[in-house]
């Protein structure tokens, strides 16, 4: 069973989005899009509909911090 994870975990997702969209720049990505990426990664546990934007600009800014790390 994969680690689970849910909204509250930004930095975590952050990393599992970098790890599996390594070459996409974070800040190209549409919030909606971000948002169904991030439902899908495996050990995800969080209610979709309980998202907003401040969680995705929070999130944003972990993956941009890994993006930005791995360059």
């Amino acid at each position: 069973m994969p680690f689970e994870f849910g909204w509250e975990d930004a930095e975590e997702i952050g990393i599992q989005l970098q790890e599996k969209f390594p070459d996409t720049d974070p800040l190209s990505v549409r919030f909606t899009d971000m948002h169904k990426m991030i439902t899908g990664l495996p050990g995800f546990t969080g209610d979709a509909a309980k998202s907003n934007e401040g969680i995705l600009e929070a999130i944003q800014m972990a993956w941009l911090e890994e993006y930005n790390d791995a360059k």
